[in-house]
C-alpha cells in the first residue's frame, strides 16, 4: 500500500476546471463577458508559461463568490459539474483510480484550483483526500481570501508535507501523476513520478529522467 497523488486539471480531467468555471460564470451572466474572459484567458496563459502569480489569480477567481448569495453559487456549481466537468472525466482516469484502490493505496488529489470548485470534483472521482487552496468563509460568506499557502508549484510540496504529518503518512513508495512542469517540485520528491499527457517542458524532462509518460485521454 502506498500514497497515490494526482494533479487534477489536464491530468485526471481532460481539461482545466478552473478555466472552465470562469467561462461558465460568463456563460451564465454571472461575470462580465469581456473583462472576465480576458482575465481568465490571461491567467491561463501565465499558468502554462510557468509565470502565474497564484495570489493574484486566486483573488480574481474567488471574487465572484463574494458577489452572490451562497446558495445561488452552490446551485450554479452543481449545474457546472454536470454540464462541464462530467464530460471531462475519461474512462482511463476512472480505471487508474480503480487500479490504485484495488492495490489498497491511499488516494490524494493536490491542485492549485480553489476548493470551491475542486472539493466536489474529488467526490465525483471517488477520491477521499484533496489538498487545494481553501476559500475563507466568515459568517457563512466567502471573503475572497484563502486560508494558508496556495498549493501551487513549491507550495504543493509545503502543503503535502503538512498533510503527511497530520495523517501520519510517508512518501515511501508514493506516486504522483501530473501533466505540468509547474509540478516539478513535487514530481522530483516522490518515488514514482508519472507524466500524464505532459506539456512540452515536462515531456522533455520526463524523457531525460526516464519517467513514465502515459495518456489518460480516451481515444475517439
Amino acid at each position: 500500500m502506498a500514497l497515490a497523488i494526482f494533479d487534477l486539471d489536464h491530468t485526471l480531467l481532460d481539461g482545466d476546471s478552473d478555466h472552465a468555471w470562469g467561462q461558465y460564470l460568463v456563460d451564465q451572466g454571472l461575470a462580465d463577458p469581456e473583462q472576465h474572459k480576458l482575465r481568465n484567458d490571461y491567467f491561463y496563459e501565465q499558468y502554462k508559461a510557468g509565470t502565474l502569480d497564484i495570489n493574484e489569480y486566486l483573488a480574481f477567481a474567488l471574487k465572484p463568490l463574494t458577489q452572490y448569495p451562497l446558495q445561488h453559487m452552490l446551485d450554479t456549481r452543481a449545474a457546472f459539474l454536470k454540464a462541464r466537468i462530467m464530460p471531462l472525466i475519461s474512462q482511463k482516469s476512472r480505471d487508474l483510480i480503480a487500479h490504485h484502490k484495488r492495490l489498497g493505496d491511499t488516494l490524494l488529489i493536490i491542485t492549485a484550483t480553489n476548493g470551491f470548485v475542486t472539493y466536489p470534483i474529488a467526490e465525483l472521482l471517488g477520491i477521499e483526500h484533496i489538498i487545494a487552496p481553501h476559500p475563507e468563509q466568515v459568517d457563512n460568506r466567502y471573503t475572497g481570501n484563502i486560508v494558508g499557502i496556495p498549493s501551487f508549484q513549491q507550495g504543493k510540496v509545503v502543503r503535502l508535507e503538512e498533510w503527511l504529518q497530520q495523517q501520519g503518512f510517508e512518501l515511501a513508495g508514493s506516486y504522483f501523476y501530473s501533466d505540468s512542469h509547474n509540478d516539478l517540485p513535487l514530481l522530483e520528491i516522490v518515488d514514482h513520478p508519472v507524466a500524464v499527457d505532459p506539456d512540452a517542458r515536462l515531456a522533455a524532462i520526463a524523457e531525460q529522467k526516464g519517467w513514465p509518460i502515459i495518456s489518460l485521454r480516451d481515444q475517439e
